[in-house]
Formats: C-alpha cells, structure tokens, sequence
C-alpha cells in the first residue's frame, strides 16, 4: 500500500509539473460560455484573483505554470494526508 501512494504522488507531480505545460491557456468553458451569452460584462472578479496562485501560475506569470502545479499537488497531498492521519481510526489504548 506504502508504494502505491509514493506512486501516485510522484505521478501526480510529473503531471503537474511537466505535462501542464502543454495544457490550454484558456481551459475555462464557463469563461468561454458567458462571453458567448454576452454575461462576462456583469462578473466581478474572484476576491483571490490577485494572489499568488491566480490563473494556474506563481505571481501571474505562465513560465511558472509547472511550478504552481507542483505546490498545489504537494498541498493538498499535506491537507489531504493530515486530514486522514487525524481522522484515522485509532486501536483502543490497552490493545
């Protein structure tokens, strides 16, 4: 089970950090839908579109796409883990 899941995490960092290179500037349909329906000129902006991981890449900029790819998979590899290692089920105390 142990190499399962260092696996899954060193695949899911070489997704992240190589192949999302090649992924679409523009993936967003819904983006895409409401500028086709004439409803983009009534959205606001997200209140966390200036942070550091807005638009899929480190401080805006697409060269550090890969990079944010990789910090979103090790983030939520840490919450996700973290969760499980606290909620886990724990053997009585005696036993």
């Amino acid at each position: 089970m142990k190499r399962f899941f260092i696996g899954f995490a060193i695949v899911s960092l070489v997704l992240a950090g190589f192949v999302s290179y090649f992924a679409n500037s523009n993936p967003d349909g819904l983006d895409h839908v409401t500028e086709v329906h004439g409803i983009a000129e009534h959205a606001k902006d997200s209140p966390l579109s200036g942070s550091l991981f807005a638009d899929y890449a480190v401080g805006g900029d697409d060269r550090f796409t890969g990079v944010a790819g990789v910090l979103g998979v090790v983030a939520t590899l840490a919450l996700a883990g973290g969760l499980f290692w606290l909620l886990r089920k724990r053997s009585p105390q005696g036993k």
